[in-house]
């Protein structure tokens, strides 16, 4: 399925001793009196500015929206930067067992991984890292168990290793390897083609690609890409991204003789996916105007020069996301009619095609399904959990994969007349370990396990339900050591929580969260509305007018904690990134007494601004528009630059954002970091860490992705009272 692959004056704050609020219910907390007090940096001087715009008769002051500007670009922004990541480290270096807290995520991340192969033309390809790589290294077998290649290391790109593989897919035959660069965590992707036997690269780059699939004419004779525009000079993480266009790319070409295949001048703000068809004749292209799922789908059909376009599904109704097809029956996942997802056929050889149901929607989500083998693999979601199960084309269930436990399942790529697949398991307590499922006999076999520096049996993973305030059943995840889970003791906890854009939080393995474990703390990931766990209905109550309900959720969650003695008052930290961000920014203002400290990483804080940059038109499925007067005025009672509570506690928050994010831009957390030093909240400081060279967080090297956990999750057990032994 197709998923979319956020006001005060400035001060100038003396320097302040922190008291700490410590816990003494475990080993691994302190007292208040065993600990040392910590000296807050003075904030670095943020100049306010005087704009104000009214809106629908709202005057909106908009004191920092100079910040909003390009760090690259304007010297100011960049000073600002500077500053403020000198008083934030300044004060995170102050902190004890922060070097501890690293060395043993570092420790944790030291094991050999590797990504789900892909077999074209006799060859594996597949990702591999041998623990502790900044980036993860492309190698080619010939054969399932011949001698392993290095087809590209991204560790030879860059000095600073923050030059990343950004996507890649063999030719059908696997003489070639399209590959896809992204730099600095851009969204932005430049392709490139590669000789496999050779290991060299042919032929010109393709740029400006961006939100785009890469699929190969069955003939290997080139590729099918999407790409906007080139921006303007100073623009390229910045600026609005429309008019986006399907190319097809013929090797031995240059990017500018590239043939354009599918475009909608009239509409620009739609953007296009193109996939080949099973069987090459066709490509299908969806179109999108947002995040949601509501789609046009349209037949290309590439063996006859003089077909037009057909749009077998149109009006961006519903969510039709293609499956694959044995010759003119084309198979589908939807909602159309089935809120958690069902399965349909058509035949595109009728002049009208009709829809015909082969799996009706279950009580379980449907996640996703691959047609491999001749055979229908489908990802339920049971309470957030995977469920694998085999049917065959007519919609008759055959099996049942079976899985280790409570996690996630995914993979099962493959060709229509494939005899086997590959999938991934892997849980709180368990990194990903692959297997190789044998479409015929149901078979599966480990192809790859990870030797890990723990015991997974050390810590348990179990799934609780608690009630919101308008009495919804939610789920959440807890992870605990064995000891703390037995014991019963209050711990300190992390919270962590997205709740948007129909996507569903579910079971996978984090070293730096695993080492906050370790350390005695309770892990725990709330499965709030906004999501897609329970399908349709579980996203319609989190989004646009009942935006609220997420935020109500979360705190029910951080309640419900309290209350059952997972964690004590005082010792609940929380922490969520993009729409999770938003989420932790909201929440924060809403019941600042509530936590301890806070976390809100690459987050959208301005609400009323959110559409004006790169990809942020497209959220506004999940928080409307600012400029329609309902969906403002919603966005106004919990945007969070624009919620700061001067003169109420806060808890200790640490800001996260990156320099290159061109999917949330840095100015959204810039605005509102500078709102809260502004405001008067009490004795806990509030700062930001922005890293530079790094984006929304894919391609992230791992040595830089080790340094903020333990910065993050340093600054988090600190104020809840959870202590990293040195």
């Amino acid at each position: 399925m197709i998923r979319k692959t956020i006001l005060a004056g400035s001060a100038s704050l003396l320097a302040l001793t922190v008291p700490m609020t410590a816990l003494g219910a475990h080993d691994h907390t302190q007292t208040e009196e065993a600990k040392p007090s910590m000296t807050v940096p003075e904030y670095p001087e943020t100049r306010r500015g005087d704009v104000v715009h009214t809106q629908f008769g709202v005057d909106v002051a908009d004191p920092y929206r100079w910040l909003e500007n390009d760090v690259r670009e304007d010297e100011e922004v960049a000073a600002w930067v500077e500053a403020q990541n000198e008083a934030t480290d300044a004060f995170l270096a102050q902190i004890p067992g922060r070097e501890a807290l690293k060395t043993r995520i570092t420790e944790l991340t030291d094991y050999e991984r590797f990504g789900l192969p892909q077999e074209k033309g006799g060859r594996y390809f597949y990702t591999r890292n041998d623990g502790l790589q900044n980036q993860s290294v492309l190698y080619v077998r010939e054969g399932l168990d011949g001698e392993a290649r290095v087809l590209i290391d991204p560790n030879e790109w860059s000095e600073d290793d923050a030059t990343a593989l950004g996507g890649w897919e063999p030719s059908p035959d696997g003489t070639k390897l399209l590959y896809a660069i992204q730099d600095g965590g851009s969204d932005w992707r430049t392709v490139h083609v590669l000789d496999v036997a050779e290991g060299v690269t042919i032929g010109d780059p393709v740029e400006w690609v961006k939100f785009s699939a890469l699929d190969w004419a069955k003939d290997g004779s080139g590729y099918y890409y999407s790409r906007f525009p080139a921006t303007g000079e100073g623009e390229t993480f910045q600026a609005l991204n429309t008019d986006h266009k399907v190319y097809f790319h013929r090797l031995g070409t240059a990017q500018a003789q590239d043939e354009l295949v599918y475009e909608t001048p009239d509409q620009p703000e739609l953007n296009h996916i193109a996939q080949v068809s099973d069987d090459g004749r066709y490509v299908v292209v969806t179109s999108s105007s947002g995040t949601d799922d509501r789609y046009e789908v349209t037949l290309i059909d590439r063996q006859d020069a003089d077909a037009e376009p057909r749009t077998i599904v149109p009006g961006f109704e519903h969510s039709y996301s293609y499956v694959g097809n044995t010759g003119s029956t084309f198979f589908f996942t939807t909602n159309d009619g089935a809120p958690l997802e069902k399965v349909v056929k058509t035949d595109i050889a009728a002049a009208t095609p009709e829809w015909t149901t082969v799996l009706p929607e279950a009580e379980e989500t449907l996640g996703g399904v691959s047609l491999v083998g001749g055979k229908l693999v489908a990802s339920y979601l049971r309470d957030a959990k995977s469920q694998i199960d085999i049917f065959d084309l007519d919609g008759n269930p055959l099996r049942e994969v079976a899985l280790p436990g409570i996690g996630s399942a995914g993979g099962f790529g493959g060709d229509t007349d494939a005899d086997e697949t590959f999938y991934y398991f892997t849980s709180y307590n368990q990194p990903a370990a692959i297997y190789r499922y044998d479409m015929e006999t149901g078979a599966s076999t480990p192809w790859a396990q990870p030797e890990v520096a723990f015991d997974p049996d050390a810590f348990v993973v179990e799934q609780q339900f608690y009630e919101s305030k308008d009495g919804t059943r939610v789920p959440m995840f807890i992870v605990r050591s064995k000891e703390v889970a037995e014991s019963g003791q209050a711990v300190p906890t992390l919270l962590y929580g997205y709740g948007g854009f129909n996507i569903s939080l579910t079971p996978g393995f984090s070293p730096s969260r695993l080492a906050w474990v370790e350390a005695g703390g309770a892990y725990v990931v709330a499965n709030i509305r906004g999501g897609g766990e329970y399908g349709k209905a579980w996203h319609d109550g989190g989004r646009l007018q009942n935006k609220q309900n997420v935020f109500d959720d979360f705190i029910a969650a951080g309640e419900y904690l309290i209350e059952q003695g997972i964690t004590p008052e005082n010792g609940l930290a929380i922490n969520g990134g993009s729409n999770g961000g938003l989420l932790v920014g909201a929440v924060t203002n809403q019941r600042p007494d509530l936590f301890a400290a806070a976390s809100p990483a690459v987050g959208v804080m301005d609400m009323v601004r959110f559409d004006r940059f790169t990809a942020g038109r497209y959220w506004v499925d999940d928080y409307g528009y600012p400029t329609k007067e309902a969906d403002f005025l919603k966005q106004m009672t919990y945007s969070p630059y624009h919620n700061v509570q001067d003169g109420t506690d806060y808890p200790a928050v640490l800001v996260t954002t990156a320099d290159t994010d061109d999917r949330v831009v840095p100015g959204h957390s810039f605005k509102y970091t500078a709102a809260l030093q502004a405001a008067e909240l009490g004795d806990r400081p509030q700062l930001i860490r922005i890293e530079t060279r790094a984006g929304h967080g894919s391609g992230k090297p791992t040595d830089k992705a080790i340094e903020e956990a333990a910065d993050v999750l340093g600054f988090l057990g600190w104020f809840t009272g959870l202590e990293f032994a040195d």
